[in-house]
């Protein structure tokens, strides 16, 4: 019968067009310009990925909180990052960070593959369930440290990290391809994201975007 059942059609309506709302209104009318990123977060169900007693505020330009004193981000600072991480369905991409799983499923869209860590056990198992029932099977799942996770030598052609590290993590610059983008919140207090790309000679090219407010990456130092 798929996501929904016959007595959900009206809601799989209503929320439609508040997904069709808040592209429209937050991500459109911004500097969102990239379609399959748009077309991805027309698609995704921001309610399957929000606690219950926030679903009335699923598709609100805010962010929301989740257990274990995570948080879900805005909509538009999802799609702005996947924008950022220059998206295609040749392309791997590296999430530091699977929370509820939303980020996750708009990546799942917009690349061929998708290797998700997440640093603690219940989320990940949860998000694992959500993203299953939606039908994601291009998803690597992880449990652990994500910069150190997964211990391999693949090398990927954009990493999103979701949680912010106090300083730049120049470690997961060698975990790109040349010409690969890593697109990261830094900080502590005050938080800068970062969108950082390798060079064909090695180096790394750092633009700074705008301020965000994120939870703290969680490292086994």
């Amino acid at each position: 019968m798929g996501l929904f059942s016959r007595s959900d059609k009206p809601a799989e309506r209503r929320y439609s067009k508040e997904r069709m709302s808040m592209v429209n209104s937050q991500i459109k009318r911004r500097d969102i310009t990239n379609q399959d990123v748009l077309d991805a977060m027309l698609k995704v169900p921001r309610h399957e990925f929000v606690s219950k007693k926030f679903i009335s505020s699923a598709y609100d330009d805010s962010p929301l909180p989740l257990e274990y004193n995570q948080t879900i981000s805005q909509p538009y600072i999802v799609a702005s990052m996947s924008e950022f991480a220059n998206p295609g369905l040749d392309k791997t991409v590296l999430e530091i960070g699977t929370g509820s799983g939303y980020q996750t499923a708009v990546l799942a869209e917009i690349f061929c593959r998708v290797v998700t860590v997440e640093y603690i056990p219940e989320l990940s198992i949860k998000a694992q369930e959500i993203l299953a029932k939606l039908g994601y099977d291009t998803i690597e799942y992880h449990i652990g440290d994500g910069l150190i996770i997964p211990a391999t030598n693949e090398t990927f052609d954009s990493i999103v990290v979701t949680a912010a590290p106090s300083k730049f993590p120049e470690s997961l610059m060698r975990r790109l391809k040349t010409g690969g983008r890593l697109i990261v919140p830094v900080g502590v207090n005050t938080q800068t994201l970062y969108l950082a790309q390798k060079n064909s000679d090695g180096t790394v090219s750092k633009q700074a975007k705008y301020s965000v407010r994120f939870v703290p990456l969680q490292h086994d130092s």
